[in-house]
């Protein structure tokens, strides 16, 4: 789900020039992340969720030096933690959850995995398109 978001999104930022957000797709989160978000305000981490949310939600993340380390990736806030530790510096940063429904190895979306894509990414224009992100504007929809 967050590579497709991040496909939809940079498609929308070449057609319509938008300046001053860069996107990123890695298969799953590693330590070097920590060195790239270093040069930004705010940070967008994007993945898939078996939770039971309705389509999409946004978090906040913080840094945790506890080290969620596996086979697949390490977590948002041990990203957020490194940065800190490495480059004195913690970007605001996020979470947003987009509801998966099946986890196998398959071609494509199910019908209801790509509508909520689309409302992620709705919510994701809507929030970038304005003159200036600003966590104000996170912060007060989502907590």
């Amino acid at each position: 789900m967050g590579p497709a978001l991040i496909d939809l999104v940079e498609k929308w930022i070449i057609q319509d020039k938008i300046k001053n957000i860069h996107v990123d797709s890695n298969y799953q989160l590693n330590i070097e992340d920590a060195y790239t978000i270093r040069d930004y305000d705010i940070v967008i981490f994007l993945d898939a969720s078996v939770e039971d949310i309705d389509g999409f939600m946004l978090t906040r993340v913080l840094p945790a030096d506890k080290v969620n380390f596996s086979m697949h990736s390490v977590s948002p806030s041990f990203v957020l933690h490194l940065c800190k530790e490495i480059y004195d510096y913690t970007p605001e940063a996020f979470l947003m959850h987009i509801k998966g429904y099946s986890f196998d190895l398959e071609e494509g979306l199910s019908r209801k995995a790509s509508e909520n894509l689309n409302l992620a990414f709705n919510f994701m224009k809507d929030l970038l398109s304005g003159p200036e992100i600003s966590t104000k504007h996170l912060t007060g929809q989502f907590s």
